[in-house]
């Protein structure tokens, strides 16, 4: 098994050598690793940083200006030869050491599609939900995973969820569009409408605040999510 995972990167100069020293401290039995970076369009020191790594083998795929996360990660998973496909933030919100719990229902043949799960539980409001943004975030999280479940039928916790595992020939006949975050409404739909069962673990996150970078926001791209489960009901 080859698993390709992808990192789309815009203005991560302070995290994007850490993710990468993490992701090369994992090691896979019986699994060859592909990272791809797709920088999109970064105007800070991202570029220097990755131009200069040399830890680990990676393949750097660069956009000459911003074009957002779904556009990067087309652009990944249209240069990947892995037959799976992981998609990994550079913001350190998702922890590499996470992976292994996603690839063992697939290699154990319990799972073909595999998501992280960070919503199987209730507001952290000691942590994670203690900021009013936050709770916002979380409860509009869950309110689209609901509609997910009942758009697609099939109960999702978290379709949000940046942690996606999936082969990548599960792709074949799919079209995805997505230039930004509506990429995670558009793939999870059209997995599910292709007849694909998605099996949802539990990871532990670390949120980052806007104030540090964060670049989700959570009414606009809500909305975006939303309109975007509603028309792949409809379209393909």
């Amino acid at each position: 098994m080859k698993l390709s995972i992808i990192i789309p990167v815009y203005n991560e100069e302070k995290t994007i050598t850490v993710i990468l020293k993490r992701l090369g401290d994992i090691q896979f039995s019986g699994i060859e690793k592909e990272i791809i970076v797709v920088n999109d369009g970064s105007t800070d020191k991202t570029a220097e940083r990755l131009k200069s790594y040399k830890r680990i083998s990676i393949k750097i795929l660069n956009h000459e200006k911003n074009k957002g996360k779904g556009v990067a990660v087309r652009t990944g998973i249209a240069n990947a030869i892995g037959d799976y496909i992981l998609i990994q933030d550079a913001d350190l919100e998702y922890s590499p050491a996470d992976i292994p719990k996603l690839i063992k229902p697939i290699s154990d043949g319990e799972a073909n599609i595999v998501y992280g799960t960070r919503l199987n539980r209730l507001p952290n409001l000691a942590k994670d939900e203690k900021k009013p943004r936050f709770l916002l975030h979380y409860f509009g999280n869950r309110i689209l995973s609901l509609l997910t479940s009942i758009l697609y039928g099939q109960w999702i916790t978290d379709m949000e969820t940046g942690y996606k595992l999936f082969p990548k020939n599960a792709l074949v006949g799919i079209n995805l569009h997505a230039k930004s975050f509506e990429f995670e409404p558009e793939i999870t739909a059209k997995l599910l409408k292709k007849g694909f069962h998605i099996t949802e673990v539990p990871i532990e996150t670390n949120p980052r605040g806007y104030e540090e970078g964060k670049k989700l926001h959570t009414i606009p791209d809500g909305f975006l999510a939303l309109w975007t489960l509603l028309k792949y009901r409809l379209v393909d």
